[in-house]
């Protein structure tokens, strides 16, 4: 599933080429997807309009126009991306064709994404349950360890809830703890401020490196410049169950939490 990383490079690599430009047509080839899309409603709003701004509200892209605002969800597959108008592919499902012919394209192969539009991203039902930005002001170890009290939840979940922090999925969960040495299944609610203190700080450095890098490919994600992400060479623990820890050099293990697979360290990890 595409994570904040790559939900913000793919906002980076379409950037430069959808602001500002006048749409032409909208084309809805597949409109079921997690929920239907309003066709008829985003060829009214779009259609000789321009979009203004992108932002990225965690793992959602948020288009303006008009000061309305096109809700984008990658789902489980999807991908973003300026693409050829003739080479249309089996999972192409929408395009947004500008008057200059540049083509956004959306493909997403499971239909778990979502084309949605709003005119209060605030108060919409995806959206205004969201915690804070994991890389904004707001966020820190003194946060998350008020968040926590009481909380017997694992860490690992307590993270990874979005009405808590939104966008640090699996991959990015899985490998702050390592780095802060915090084992996953420990509950929320007994870690010490000093311990979060260090996971907020892993969760950022780990979240901009990755941004840096383009984002993590391990299936089929690429930005919206069609390139893949490199993050993934970066790993230290996820995906390397029974490997050798780059700490310790023992074996890393892998559980199951909230039914995700989760490597760590049994002996750095506490």
């Amino acid at each position: 599933m595409p994570e904040l990383p790559e939900v913000e490079t793919t906002l980076r690599g379409i950037e430069p080429h959808i602001l500002n430009k006048t749409i032409s047509s909208v084309v809805v080839r597949q409109p079921s997807l997690r929920w239907p899309v309003p066709t008829n409603t985003l060829k009214d709003k779009l259609i000789n309009k321009t979009f203004s701004g992108i932002k990225r509200r965690g793992k959602y892209l948020l288009l303006e126009s008009s000061k309305e605002f096109l809700i984008i969800h990658l789902g489980m597959s999807g991908s973003l991306r300026i693409a050829e108008q003739d080479q249309i592919k089996k999972h192409d499902h929408i395009d947004i064709i500008f008057e200059d012919k540049t083509v956004l394209r959306y493909c997403d192969p499971r239909r778990f994404g979502c084309f949605l539009w709003t005119d209060n991203p605030n108060n919409h039902f995806l959206l205004k349950h969201l915690g804070p930005e994991p890389l904004g002001n707001s966020f820190n170890g003194e946060y998350l360890f008020y968040a926590s009290r009481k909380r017997s939840t694992p860490i690992k979940s307590f993270i990874m809830n979005s009405k808590i922090v939104v966008g640090v999925g699996n991959i990015y969960a899985t490998e702050a703890l390592f780095e802060a040495k915090i084992r996953p299944t420990r509950q929320a609610g007994k870690v010490s401020l000093k311990r979060y203190e260090a996971l907020s700080k892993e969760i950022i450095l780990i979240l901009r490196r990755s941004i840096d890098q383009g984002g993590t490919t391990l299936r089929d994600f690429v930005g919206g410049d069609n390139k893949p992400g490199y993050f993934k060479q970066r790993l230290k623990v996820y995906g390397r169950s029974k490997e050798k820890c780059l700490n310790c050099s023992k074996a890393l293990k892998e559980i199951k939490i909230g039914q995700r697979s989760t490597v760590y360290c049994p002996y750095c990890q506490k």
